[in-house]
């Protein structure tokens, strides 16, 4: 079971606490009142500066979130909803005291409804990955389109005749694309420049551009593709499939900044056509890993092994 208690959530946890009770006697009281395992609470050293206490306690049910989490949530709960700061205003210096606790309360309230939301949209998506994957598996003629454009692909891959099987790449990633309803578009020709095709995924254009050449994708093929989606609106994004892969120093370079492209290569195509994951799933999650880390090329393996 995990338990998702981010530890932002409880750096600011603790300097709440640290400000909403000046006296240890008032602290003391309320964690007794939050938490079920007292002997947690009876095992500090109450001597102890105030920050240690609280440090200590915090960090002590952090060791078990499982068994403690109840407790946990309803510490994080009774904080968060804190409105009445009296006890603090009535003793020297209160207003300036009372001042600090209730932003402590609300910058800490932030940050748990942050959080919250952040789990709420991953669970959505986990929901629809896990939707969509059965749906596959229940698909007995999806499954059989797989396979049969997996027959192709492996026809090409001891095929002679390379600069044919670049082109026909296209029609297999435009077949993907059509089995599961990505309204592609075939290639086409705009002025002055070649684009290999586009898809739609939940309200996002993409461009997708295919190579299969004996060596990796460099920065210069990237700067190019980059162009063709920086001319279209800026909704637009691009995939680019390179089967074998691409060269270390394009991905840092496109993986540093805000880039526009996600990167496959043919170990991604081939978990998709193995039935291991759809294309969906595979595009919404490589596009979330770069928005949260900015790198541009989680593989297929290490996402499947998440």
């Amino acid at each position: 079971m995990k338990i998702k208690i981010s530890a932002l959530a409880i750096q600011y946890l603790k300097e709440a606490l640290c400000n909403i009770y000046w006296y240890k006697n008032d602290l003391k009281s309320f964690l007794l009142n939050c938490i079920s395992d007292k002997p947690i609470i009876h095992k500090v050293d109450w001597s102890n500066y105030k920050r240690q206490i609280v440090s200590d306690i915090i960090d002590e049910l952090m060791k078990d979130q499982e068994r403690n989490i109840g407790d946990i949530r309803r510490i994080l709960y009774e904080v968060t909803h804190m409105t009445n700061f009296r006890h603090l205003e009535q003793i020297e210096d209160g207003k300036r005291k009372a001042e600090r606790a209730k932003v402590s309360v609300y910058e800490l309230k932030v940050i748990i409804e942050e959080h919250d939301s952040q789990l709420r949209k991953e669970a959505v998506i986990n929901k629809k990955r896990i939707e969509n994957m059965e749906k596959i598996k229940s698909s007995q003629a999806l499954s059989a389109r797989l396979d049969e454009i997996k027959q192709i692909y492996s026809k090409l891959v001891i095929s002679k005749n390379h600069h044919r099987r670049g082109f026909e790449l296209e029609k297999i990633l435009y077949n993907i694309f059509e089995l599961f309803d990505l309204d592609p578009r075939a290639s086409f020709r705009n002025v002055g420049e070649q684009i290999d095709g586009a898809f739609s995924l939940e309200g996002t254009d993409y461009l997708f551009e295919a190579k299969w050449q004996s060596y990796v994708v460099n920065a210069s093929d990237l700067d190019a593709f980059s162009g063709k989606i920086s001319r279209k609106l800026d909704n637009t994004l691009g995939l680019f499939l390179s089967i074998n892969g691409f060269s270390e120093d394009a991905v840092k370079i496109y993986s540093s900044g805000r880039s526009t492209i996600l990167l496959m290569d043919g170990m991604d195509l081939l978990a998709v056509l193995d039935n291991r994951i759809d294309i969906v799933s595979l595009i919404v999650r490589k596009r979330r890993h770069a928005a949260q880390t900015g790198n541009i090329y989680l593989k297929a393996e290490k996402l499947l092994n998440y």
